[in-house]
């Protein structure tokens, strides 16, 4: 699904990984921290893709919302647990979105 966003100026945090052969409630995880992420301030919404790599584009209303998120405890935790076993190569990008564009039929 494509996010419907606001207006720019707004921010995305674009999340890239390579998983690796453990599972151990990955799925799970997954979904619940898209519940707590949309319920935190600032929360605009989320688009995912994933084949051999993953991409997750989360949208923020600003860098502060993206910090505080970050500090979440629960996606903390997550986040430990990601280190330790679901990725074998991740990478974090922070942009802040000027303009924005796109087509719906």
């Amino acid at each position: 699904m494509i996010s419907d966003t606001p207006n720019p100026p707004y921010y995305a945090v674009v999340f890239t990984s390579l998983r690796s052969d453990i599972d151990n409630d990955y799925d799970t995880t997954s979904k619940q921290m898209l519940e707590l992420a949309q319920m935190e301030n600032g929360f605009l919404g989320i688009e995912t893709a994933r084949n051999e790599i993953g991409i997750t584009v989360s949208y923020w209303k600003s860098l502060e919302d993206i910090k505080n998120w970050k500090n979440q405890i629960e996606h903390k935790m997550a986040q430990e647990k990601g280190r330790k076993e679901w990725y074998k190569k991740y990478k974090v990008r922070i942009c802040k979105v000027e303009r924005d564009y796109g087509f719906n039929l």
